[in-house]
């Protein structure tokens, strides 16, 4: 079967393609700093699940205490020479960059981090893939990116030219320089642009999160732009098992992309840009009514003004990827609460 490297393996969404990928018989490899932007017991705690006890994991090459499929490598994008070594010890085939730094509004505060990470990482990422002959690159995006855009639902053939935040322009970045490599060196690229993922073993900064967990303490929660938000809210199984299909159909030059009138989700270079999403913005409201729909507690919430950086309304079309590759996700938001809950009720015992 495919060797595939995935980086960001202790992170969300990471750890769930990890598992599903060891599952369908994949030779795997993972990648992670295991830094600590939040809560460093959740990262460890997916390693675990890995089977990667947080005592024994060491800098390099780790062996999987539960599969026999799977290595860890604990390192970091921004280790150029170290970087270059996992490839050349592991020798993918197909790569899915998963690592980032997340985060807007970190971004407003941190914004050496994104650019360390986002932009010198995702490089050191691509220079590896063309030297060492990688079949398939995938790669996180994010619905970020559409910034002022308002035009909703939000295409992948719509420009995206004002970002309103540097994590967002990090990622425009990525899928410019992943574009670059494509042309001119026949890299097979794939950009998916995520759209609010969340599910169990979900990040601790994400809304979900801090919500259950200030509720269950007796706290009022933050609900910013007066609760007047809508988000395209996707289940974390519907967003692995859109990286799962792109990742084995690498893309390909377009016969329908025309210079004269660029469509920017395609090109004549073997590049696409897929939007992932549940394709059903939820009101922020609704959102907090299925958690206390689960808890059976009603929150005490605290209205404040939209955030710097953050956009009003998010809604995802996936009609390229619905096209192209048969997706469709289908986690209801209330099957998707429940399921957060209880997780977060067994990891924390509360």
């Amino acid at each position: 079967m495919k060797r595939v490297l995935v980086t960001g393996t202790a992170g969300f969404i990471g750890y769930h393609l990890t598992e599903r990928l060891i599952k369908e018989g994949f030779t795997v490899a993972g990648l992670d700093i295991i830094n600590d932007y939040y809560d460093t017991r959740v990262k460890y705690g997916r390693l675990a699940n890995l089977g990667f006890a947080r005592d024994n994991i060491q800098n390099g090459i780790n062996h999987s205490e539960k599969h026999n499929n799977l290595t860890f490598y604990k390192s970091d994008l921004c280790d150029k020479s170290g970087l270059e070594q996992v490839f050349l010890e592991f020798r993918p085939e197909i790569v899915i960059n998963l690592a980032a730094q997340a985060g807007v509004r970190y971004s407003l505060t941190n914004p050496q981090a994104y650019i360390d990470s986002n932009i010198q990482g995702f490089l050191n990422i691509l220079e590896n893939c063309r030297h060492q002959g990688v079949n398939n690159l995938v790669y996180a995006s994010s619905s970020s990116v559409y910034g002022l855009d308002k035009t909703n639902p939000f295409s992948v053939s719509h420009h995206t030219d004002h970002p309103m935040s540097l994590y967002a322009a990090s990622k425009k970045s990525n899928e410019m320089m992943a574009h670059v490599y494509s042309h001119l060196f026949g890299l097979p690229t794939t950009g998916l642009r995520f759209f609010t993922v969340y599910g169990p073993w979900g990040r601790p900064d994400m809304a979900l999160f801090l919500f259950t967990k200030a509720m269950l303490e007796g706290k009022p929660i933050d609900v910013y732009n007066h609760g007047n938000m809508l988000r395209d809210f996707t289940y974390v199984d519907d967003i692995v098992e859109g990286i799962y299909r792109t990742a084995l159909k690498p893309a390909s030059s377009s016969p329908e992309f025309n210079p004269a009138k660029p469509d920017p989700a395609i090109s004549s270079a073997p590049f696409r840009i897929y939007n992932i999403g549940n394709n059903n913005p939820v009101k922020l409201l609704d959102f907090i009514e299925a958690i206390e729909h689960k808890l059976g507690m009603k929150a005490e919430k605290n209205l404040l003004p939209l955030q710097p950086g953050d956009v009003p309304e998010t809604y995802a079309d996936v009609s390229a990827l619905e096209r192209d590759f048969g997706y469709r996700p289908k986690t209801s938001i209330q099957e998707g609460i429940d399921q957060f809950i209880d997780w977060y009720r067994a990891f924390y015992g509360k």
